[in-house]
């Protein structure tokens, strides 16, 4: 059987699609053939299709509007195209409980979002300090370590989800959908990030439940 297909969310800015190669080295490294995924509203079900499991990777901020909430003027908003697809996406996926999902800073924010959760979208001090780039520790039954983190957002609450890593000041660091396969969300950066449970790992699970799928539909 041939190696899983993974497919990589992108990023747009100025006319350009782009994404960290650090993804696609993990995604290799794990076992599995990564594609980048540009996103074009309409396109979803044909990746579906394609793909055995998907990354949702870091990015800017969620334009909150689409919650009926004003976006803080602090914010970065996110291309308005991506994150009408990855939302799309997303919500289509939730009819396919045994695809196998990774959401990684702003692909958890999403997770969180579409479970009913909530945003901070401007985390005070000392947690802005904290959570901004650099290294801190996690905590849960996703595992214990430092991890690699750049954001300043937070889930304030997981809605749905469950919460399985904590920062040490309490901000929701991981959270993943019991009901399904393997649906797990992370606020750092697990391509960068040096622990192998907490970085790489992340990466090998989503690979064995995305080759357990393939054999599943075989």
């Amino acid at each position: 059987m041939s190696a899983p297909i993974i497919g990589i969310t992108a990023d747009q800015h100025e006319k350009r699609f782009r994404v960290s190669v650090a993804y696609a080295d993990a995604v290799v490294t794990a076992g599995g053939i990564p594609i980048l995924l540009p996103p074009i509203l309409g396109q979803e079900e044909h990746f579906m299709t394609l793909c055995d499991g998907f990354v949702f990777t870091g990015g800017d901020d969620p334009r909150m509007e689409t919650w009926n909430l004003s976006t803080h003027e602090k914010a970065t908003p996110v291309a308005k195209e991506r994150q009408e697809f990855e939302l799309s996406l997303l919500q289509k996926l939730q009819k396919m409980p045994n695809v196998p999902v990774l959401g990684v800073c702003l692909g958890m924010q999403w997770m969180g979002l579409l479970a009913g959760g909530s945003l901070e979208q401007d985390l005070p001090e000392p947690l802005a300090s904290h959570h901004g780039t650099g290294e801190h520790k996690v905590t849960g039954s996703i595992g214990e370590g430092l991890v690699h983190t750049h954001h300043h957002q937070a889930l304030t609450d997981a809605g749905s989800l469950t919460v399985v890593a904590s920062a040490d000041d309490g901000v929701i660091e991981a959270v993943r959908d019991e009901s399904r396969s393997w649906y797990v969300g992370v606020q750092w950066h697990p391509e960068r990030t040096k622990d192998q449970q907490l970085g790489q790992g992340l990466f090998e699970q989503l690979l064995t439940a995305a080759i357990s799928k393939k054999y599943t539909n075989a």
